[in-house]
């Protein structure tokens, strides 16, 4: 059976609060010593997500 894909629409805004925060809690794991693999892929998605212009009613 096939994943699931969800979908998230964000503007720079949000988009850099995100990146702020998955950064913040890579650095609060890494201080733990516990991996940061899945927080890694995360920001990796993030940063080379394409851009789509929406129109919003």
């Amino acid at each position: 059976m096939r994943e699931k894909k969800s979908h998230l629409y964000l503007d720079s805004h949000e988009r850099r609060l995100l990146l702020h925060s998955l950064v913040e809690l890579k650095n609060q794991l890494i201080q733990q010593g516990r991996y940061t693999d899945c927080v890694d892929e995360l920001i990796f998605k993030v940063t080379t997500a394409s851009v789509k212009k929406v129109k919003v009613i």
